[in-house]
């Protein structure tokens, strides 16, 4: 797996269809759908469909918000290209069902993929499995209602031959079209056998046709890292991971949901995923026009803003110090080790477990000031040993308190 996801660190997840025009989740409603997604609607399925008849987002302004997601830290996007929907937001020679037959034409993934690619930023699809539109596959209907796992009904074999063609050739174009491509994230496996996708037979053309490219574990049987869902893991998983988030508890543009996170919540769960060596790849959702919800831009501008001060503790480090060492996470670059202080100091906060005398100085980071250092060790070990193990205690005045997460350096 390429390096540069081990030290990642955050990233954009962009959920976007032609259900967004009406404030509709993406695909699950047309399923009738999911208990996981609590503010899902219930859409008749043509009504669903219908929507791309009139998609025509003539405010998606990619460099725009690659910027913004720049600003932010991030160093990575993934955007749907297809969802369970079936639609398309690329141009395809394989399915009528897609950007290039709506009245905005554009084709969505090529802009986004140059936007992304000319800020620095890697470039990464999204990818279902499962296509919900497609005769072949077969569509889902009306009468399928309500959505029954383990009971999906299924064509003739020759259908799914068919659609198998399809898919393969839908990402033989997403991976010859748009230039290197760095990471691809699948999703839906759960509806058939890793047989039935021709699991092993699709990763080896994907790796023929990007040798270097990033595979998460949701193409059954293969990929390079876990992706676990709406959560920090208690424990970091034994390979790389990254765990996917929302804003609110909606991936498509909700206005009905208004369960948001609060900016400093999320700056929190950053600081978490980074010191436990993974990845957040967190979500916004353009609306119809193509814009971002105020509530998102507000949440990345704070993102923006803190980053500016303290963005070399996140993008590039390594899992830090162990959590007995320090109360919150804690990253590290080189000889120098970030504190984040989840919770407010309260005039000192302490280090333990460390080479006390090996200890060269502490900032806060945006700040030149040198912050006070007292330490701590046994009697004996101060007397007898020359390099002794102790507690570090570090004194951090109110008034360098950044008020959404206090980052202290400390350097060896």
């Amino acid at each position: 797996m390429e390096k540069w996801f081990d030290t990642a660190r955050f990233g954009m997840f962009l959920h976007w269809a032609p259900c967004s025009q009406h404030g509709w989740e993406l695909s699950w409603p047309l399923v009738g759908g999911i208990n996981s997604l609590p503010n899902a609607q219930v859409v008749a399925v043509d009504e669903y469909h219908a929507a791309a008849a009139s998609f025509n987002p003539v405010k998606f302004d990619a460099r725009a918000i690659a910027r913004l997601a720049k600003r932010a830290g991030m160093t990575y996007g993934v955007l749907t290209t297809k969802h369970h929907d079936g639609f398309a937001m690329f141009h395809t020679a394989a399915s009528d069902y897609g950007v290039a037959h709506t009245p905005f034409k554009r084709d969505i993934v090529r802009e986004y993929a140059e936007a992304f690619r000319a800020e620095g930023l890697r470039v990464g699809f999204y990818f279902s499995l499962i296509d919900w539109h497609h005769p072949d596959y077969p569509a889902f209907t009306e009468s399928d209602k309500p959505y029954k796992w383990g009971a999906w009904r299924r064509g003739t074999p020759e259908n799914w031959e068919r659609f198998i063609g399809v898919m393969f050739a839908q990402m033989r174009e997403l991976l010859t079209n748009y230039g290197k491509i760095d990471l691809l994230w699948f999703d839906g496996g759960w509806e058939r056998t890793p047989e039935e996708w021709k699991a092993r037979e699709f990763e080896k053309m994907i790796r023929e046709l990007q040798p270097a490219i990033v595979i998460n574990d949701r193409l059954p049987g293969c990929g390079d890292y876990d992706s676990p869902e709406q959560a920090v893991p208690a424990a970091p998983p034994a390979r790389a991971w990254e765990t996917c988030m929302t804003m609110n508890n909606s991936w498509g543009y909700n206005p009905g949901d208004r369960n948001y996170k609060s900016p400093r919540n999320l700056i929190h769960t950053l600081e978490e995923v980074a010191g436990k060596g993974g990845n957040l790849l967190l979500n916004v959702s353009p609306t119809g026009d193509g814009t971002l919800p105020g509530e998102h831009l507000e949440r990345l501008e704070a993102f923006a803003q803190w980053t500016a001060r303290n963005g070399e503790s996140i993008a590039g480090t390594t899992a830090g110090l162990e959590p007995w060492q320090f109360y919150g996470p804690t990253t590290r670059r080189g000889n120098r080790v970030y504190l984040h202080c989840v919770m407010r100091p309260y005039e000192a906060v302490s280090v333990r477990g460390v080479r006390v005398r090996q200890i060269k100085s502490a900032a806060v980071l945006g700040s030149d000031e040198k912050l006070k250092l007292h330490r701590r060790v046994s009697a004996m070990d101060a007397v007898f040993n020359q390099d002794p193990v102790g507690e570090l205690i570090i004194d951090v005045p109110e008034r360098l308190l950044d008020p959404s997460a206090t980052v202290i350096a400390l350097d060896f």
